[in-house]
């Protein structure tokens, strides 16, 4: 007898292939069998009429320290999401030497604890995933453990990096994530990262990357990426493809062509987006990255001279390397953390005084400071979507606050405002974006299809009413249309509504 069947719906295997009507049988967190009638069940769910898909799978997130907060948090599993891999961007929250310790709390803007990779790993166990999370090493924090926020290393600092590298890799890191905007990942050359993706080769890990320019400096950094790719052997993940800033809008095209030349070249590259047309990071990502050398106490000293400081961030000659000022305007960004909360949901333009200025007192005031942050155009936005390279990923912040309503809702805006409303892809197409095209990068076995044998990770939706009213005003509105989701054959979200308890698991690779 099955522990469970849902009965009726129309099955989706991840892969892209038709939806076939049929039941789904689950027996040990497995699925066990996928027809007409598989056999008797403990509980059956009747999902006629509604799409049955692989549980979704979140590429880019940042979500490290979720597991760590009082409550369970459901906020990924109510849109569907069953896996996430967080550690992106450069910045994963091991390893930890002491003698950074406080200048990486600074930064985080979170109570960081000394320990190594591993021990990060089992913290996030011992403290209760709600759904399953696999965690890249970063990049910025291996050069961290080492250097702090030195532009140089000393001799030895690439070694030992490799050899905490190689201890992330044995401990069961999903892959190498670099930061290239954000100090001190921003001071390394392209020789540094070969050396440390050589160690992901060894594991058979890839590496992710938010590229060193979005911008005017796209195909550079591109290149950059795909040489570091070639040179190492590895699978290459472009973090949240986009084209920022008015100067660089149009860039799609260039985006999509470097990733298929490279692919022709025999490169393994692929990329993630989330479908909106404003970003998130932290404030001080308005200011060029070589503004935080030296730690929190040298950027202070640089932000009091804001005449230099703007000549360095709009430099027109400058192709990198300028932060994200130029990328976007005073009304376009958006202060959605601070530790003065009378400018936090006020965007730069609303406050007084001259808006460079500003943000360089906000910076200085709050170094850990985040906003959302309007770079890209529509246009480009639907044509990275249509691309079959492209998965979806959300590049969440913590469920808490103001933060993106992507955090809350980018895989049903993806399945509602895109897929339903602006067809952009067909929705078969659509379920292969946000699983197997996600999982196979890493790679998640058995995750991300739904075929006999995999896990029983499984997201029902209906594709007529599912979305997400969210707005970046009020961006923790509740999902529409997921009625169910299961976590290895456990029903963790029933007609809509989070079912309890931490069913996640820490997946090492």
């Amino acid at each position: 007898m099955f522990d469970l069947v849902l009965r009726g719906g129309e099955v989706h295997d991840g892969l892209g292939s038709p939806a076939v009507t049929a039941d789904v049988a689950v027996l040990g967190g497995r699925v066990a069998a996928i027809g007409r009638d598989p056999g008797p069940a403990r509980r059956t769910i009747d999902v006629t009429g509604l799409a049955v898909a692989p549980g979704f799978v979140d590429p880019h997130c940042h979500s490290d320290l979720v597991p760590m907060l009082p409550q369970a948090q459901p906020f990924k599993l109510l849109q569907g999401v069953t896996t996430e891999v967080s550690g992106n961007c450069g910045f994963s929250f091991g390893p930890v030497t002491e003698p950074f310790r406080e200048l990486m709390t600074a930064y985080a803007g979170a109570e960081v604890g000394v320990g190594s990779f591993a021990e990060h790993l089992a913290a996030v166990e011992a403290a209760g995933p709600t759904n399953h999370m696999a965690t890249l090493v970063g990049h910025s924090t291996l050069r961290m453990a080492v250097a702090g926020f030195d532009a140089e290393l000393g001799p030895k600092a690439l070694e030992e990096m490799c050899r905490l590298a190689d201890e992330a890799f044995a401990a069961g890191a999903a892959g190498l994530s670099s930061g290239l905007i954000y100090p001190p990942g921003s001071f390394a050359g392209t020789g540094e990262l070969v050396a440390l993706a050589k160690v992901a080769h060894r594991h058979g890990r890839p590496y992710t990357t938010h590229l060193r320019d979005e911008g005017l400096g796209l195909a550079e950094a591109l290149d950059e990426a795909v040489e570091i790719a070639r040179r190492a052997g590895v699978r290459l993940q472009v973090s949240h493809c986009k084209a920022a800033g008015p100067r660089s809008h149009g860039g799609a095209a260039l985006l999509l062509g470097r990733l298929r030349a490279a692919r022709a070249e025999g490169v393994d590259v692929r990329g993630d987006q989330y479908p909106y047309l404003a970003g998130a990071t932290t404030l001080s990502a308005l200011v060029p990255p070589a503004a935080l050398e030296g730690g929190i106490d040298a950027l202070r000293a640089r932000l009091a001279d804001v005449g230099a400081l703007r000549a360095a961030a709009e430099d027109p000659e400058a192709r990198t390397g300028t932060g994200l000022w130029r990328d976007t305007t005073a009304e376009g960004v958006l202060i959605v953390t601070h530790t003065d909360p009378s400018v936090v949901g006020r965007r730069l333009s609303e406050l007084p005084g001259d808006p460079f200025a500003t943000a360089c007192r906000l910076i200085a005031d709050d170094p850990a400071a985040s906003m959302v942050v309007t770079m890209m155009a529509e246009p480009d936005v639907r044509t990275i979507m249509a691309d079959p390279l492209i998965g979806i990923g959300s590049d969440n912040g913590m469920p808490v606050g103001l933060e993106h309503p992507r955090t809350w809702g980018c895989f049903p805006e993806f399945l509602g405002t895109y897929v339903r409303g602006l067809g952009i892809v067909p929705l078969a197409e659509a379920v292969r974006k946000m699983t197997s095209a996600n999982a196979r990068i890493f790679p998640l076995r058995d995750r991300g299809v739904l075929l006999t044998g995999a896990h029983a990770d499984i997201t029902v939706f209906d594709p007529a009413t599912v979305g997400h009213p969210g707005t970046y005003a009020v961006p923790d509105a509740r999902p529409t249309g997921i009625p169910y989701v299961l976590l290895e054959g456990v029903p963790v979200v029933e007609e809509g509504e989070f079912t309890g308890g931490r069913h996640g698991r820490m997946l090492r690779l």
